[in-house]
């Protein structure tokens, strides 16, 4: 069966066509690095990353490139209220972020560039566009022509005549008209910055992604991808600059996820209800969080809150205790017994189910819901007094590919020995830093794996229990 997605550009459920054959160009807006990333930024990475599973799980070659914006007011502000350095503001938090996916297991990109080690393309866009009359300057900062591109707001699907209503020009800004959007901004005294034809200064937000999304994957992408709440501008700013520029579509499939809701109410500053995925892995499992967001389509609002968490964790344990029973009943079995075609076209079933559901607009939560019949189906046959080791193998490959694509593990995995060495790392510096709770974690964590700890004056070291 073909793959169907909503593409935002269009409004409507499209059938997904590769440019070429087995492959698949993806980009996948990243984080401004100033602080921990909140839940509402976790949900597009781990989104994006069961579909980029799904398109891997149906053979694709995916390139996934996913951006770190690493220079902007907001990192500056940050840096100017910690005292400290704008770039060591920015490593500190590109650091937290692949800490905070990886628990959530999102896999990392194939690329995930940098807006301080993109800003020789950056330029020469931004130099291209106003070449090409698209963009101008006005006292050390870059503007884009808005009206210039003809069909600007096709994406959010406005009209120039709706955006124009409300429409100003802020104090200190330089433009020509209240639409038109910074390009580059000229440095103010003390600020980071970097040489440019139009004098010292940094780029505007907008501009980096095009630039990125041409240096990674071309002129020309299968998909762009992001949260709702960057439909507009900020994507549709995208395709303004790199259509103008490369006279190019840009993206022949734009997906946005829905928002999360925080105990029914929008979450923001201003209510007190901003949650760091940081904190809320500390009290619950990643894989929780995880499949609570798998849990439900990626375009519908999901609303967090611990009784939805402590649901998700219910679930899931339902499904890791089967998997278990399965697994333990292969061992004890000592032959492949009689023929049971009508289990394995049971399982079948259920196969073509989930792939029915992921297939139709990556539906997780219907492609859940053929998980968990094949949970009952699995445990009705546990019932059988005696079991036959091919149905048992393929109940298991079964729950292996499906949790595959939903990023979550229902077996246990030994840690490798890099990934111990990596952890008790994590755990010196959390010492140093005087956060013992997540020290004591660490250790439990590895206990649980049956490794054991030792603190001794040349160091830690570490031994696995007999």
């Amino acid at each position: 069966m073909a793959i169907k997605l909503y593409n935002t550009l269009t409004r409507r459920k499209e059938t997904f066509e590769p440019m070429e054959e087995g492959k698949i160009k993806m980009y996948v807006c990243g984080p401004t690095v100033y602080n921990y990333i909140h839940i509402g930024n976790a949900r597009p990475a781990v989104v994006f990353d069961m579909i980029r599973r799904y398109f891997e799980y149906r053979g694709f070659d995916v390139q996934y490139v996913s951006n770190f914006t690493d220079v902007d007011d907001k990192i500056i502000k940050a840096a100017e209220e910690m005292g400290e350095d704008v770039m060591a503001i920015a490593e500190r938090f590109i650091k937290a972020y692949h800490e905070d996916t990886g628990a959530l297991g999102v896999k990392p990109a194939d690329e995930h560039p940098r807006v301080t080690d993109t800003m020789p393309e950056i330029i020469e866009f931004i130099d291209r566009l106003t070449e090409k009359g698209y963009a101008y300057e006005s006292e050390g900062d870059v503007y884009f022509r808005t009206r210039k591109f003809d069909t600007y707001g096709q994406l959010s699907h406005q009209s120039i005549d709706d955006l124009q209503v409300g429409a100003r020009i802020k104090v200190g800004e330089k433009k020509e008209d209240p639409l038109d959007f910074v390009l580059w901004k000229s440095a103010k005294p003390g600020e980071i910055s970097w040489n440019s034809p139009w004098g010292k200064g940094r780029p505007g937000w907008h501009i980096e992604c095009s630039a990125m999304v041409k240096k990674y994957l071309g002129e020309t992408i299968d998909i762009h991808a992001g949260g709702q709440d960057l439909a507009f501008p900020h994507h549709e700013n995208e395709i303004a600059q790199s259509e103008a520029l490369n006279e190019k579509k840009m993206a022949n499939y734009w997906i946005h996820n829905g928002y999360i809701n925080i105990d029914n109410e929008k979450m923001s500053k201003s209510l007190g209800n901003f949650i760091l995925v940081h904190d809320i892995i500390r009290q619950f499992d990643p894989e929780v969080v995880r499949f609570f967001i798998v849990n439900a389509h990626y375009r519908s609002p999901i609303n967090f809150s611990d009784e939805q968490l402590n649901s998700a964790k219910s679930s899931l344990e339902r499904i890791k205790t089967t998997y278990l029973n399965v697994s333990h009943r292969l061992e004890e079995t000592a032959d492949l017994g009689e023929s049971t075609d009508r289990w394995l076209k049971e399982i079948k079933k259920y196969r073509e189910q989930f792939t029915e559901a992921m297939d139709d607009d990556f539906n997780s939560a219907n492609a859940v819901a053929a998980m968990f019949d094949l949970v009952k189906t699995a445990n009705k046959y546990l019932e059988e007094k005696q079991t036959n080791k091919g149905v048992l193998k393929a109940f298991l490959t079964e729950f292996d590919d499906m949790a595959f694509v939903l990023g979550v593990r229902l077996g246990e995995e030994e840690l490798l020995d890099e990934e111990v060495e990596q952890l008790i790392e994590e755990r010196i510096e959390a010492r140093k830093n005087r956060d013992f709770a997540r020290a004591d974690e660490i250790r439990d964590q590895l206990k649980d794996q049956n490794i054991i700890l030792e603190d001794t004056p040349q160091g830690t070291r570490w031994k696995r229990g007999q």
